[in-house]
């Protein structure tokens, strides 16, 4: 399944946002910041990936709903996909 465009504009921007934040929690070891402060940049970079996966996901799903009963093959797909990122 291809990701619509729209979604794919808004993965990227996550994805880019996530990236950022990797590099700002890279500076903050390297600068020798509190335990605390970093892991708390690591879970807001965690937070973005899982919504970017997510919306790839939801993008799959919402297709394969428009698509009308695609098979198991293909739920038990989305179902991996999905369960990839719990």
């Amino acid at each position: 399944m291809k990701i619509e465009d729209d979604v794919v504009g808004s993965v990227v921007n996550r994805l880019r946002r996530a990236e950022g934040q990797l590099g700002g929690v890279i500076r903050m070891l390297q600068e020798g910041r509190d335990c605390k402060d970093v892991v708390t940049q690591l879970a807001a970079v965690s937070r973005a990936l899982d919504k970017a996966g997510f919306a790839v996901i939801a993008s799959g799903l919402v297709q394969c709903i428009a698509a009308g009963e695609e098979g198991e093959l293909d739920r038990a797909q989305m179902e991996k996909l999905f369960l990839s990122l719990a």
